[in-house]
């Protein structure tokens, strides 16, 4: 009986074998792309991404700037008001009405900021303050975190909390500074 692979026998096996390595290959590729995405970056590191995202989103009102207003929002987002609005579209499309004029009606800015420890979500929250700087809000937008960078999924506005002055106000989260590392 003859036991040696016949000639076809081994080409198909060698074929096999390749493909295989080809799979693991795209296989590790996909992992390490996903890593990188993940990051090894520091709940500081990740606090300061959010902090930025939510600088750059409220000079988008500043600057009168729409289009750059909705490319914060991610597609599925939910904002809470007097109305519920859902998704992209809905919320810019209602937002559109801010953006008009040469004076933004409000700003905002990070006050405090927090991440998950996955990485993935973040909560940022601050004042809102009318054109002449008095508080006439509080913001809270929650981020989401993808291959495009930060996104807002959820977003609630309500009026400022009168909490008995400034020892209610919880301290704002640490901003990472290259100088002094936090503890």
């Amino acid at each position: 009986m003859d036991v040696a692979p016949k000639e076809d026998g081994a080409a198909e096996e060698v074929a096999m074998h390749a493909r295989a390595l080809g799979t693991m290959g795209v296989m590790a590729f996909a992992l390490a792309a996903a890593a990188s995405w993940a990051g090894a970056q520091t709940n500081d590191e990740l606090r300061d991404q959010v902090r930025k995202a939510e600088t750059a989103f409220a000079k988008t009102m500043a600057d009168r700037d729409h289009a750059a207003f909705v490319r914060f929002l991610a597609d599925d987002t939910i904002w809470l008001g007097r109305t519920v609005l859902r998704g992209k579209q809905q919320v810019a499309d209602s937002w559109k009405r801010f953006y008009d004029g040469a004076q933004a009606p409000f700003s905002w800015a990070p006050e405090r900021v927090e991440v998950n420890d996955a990485g993935t979500l973040g909560l940022s929250t601050g004042p809102v303050r009318d054109p002449d700087g008095k508080r006439v809000g509080t913001y809270n937008s929650i981020w989401r975190r993808g291959p495009d960078g930060w996104k807002i999924i959820f977003d609630n506005g309500c009026p400022p909390c009168d909490c008995g002055g400034a020892a209610a106000t919880p301290p704002p989260s640490p901003s990472p500074s290259p100088a002094s590392p936090l503890p």
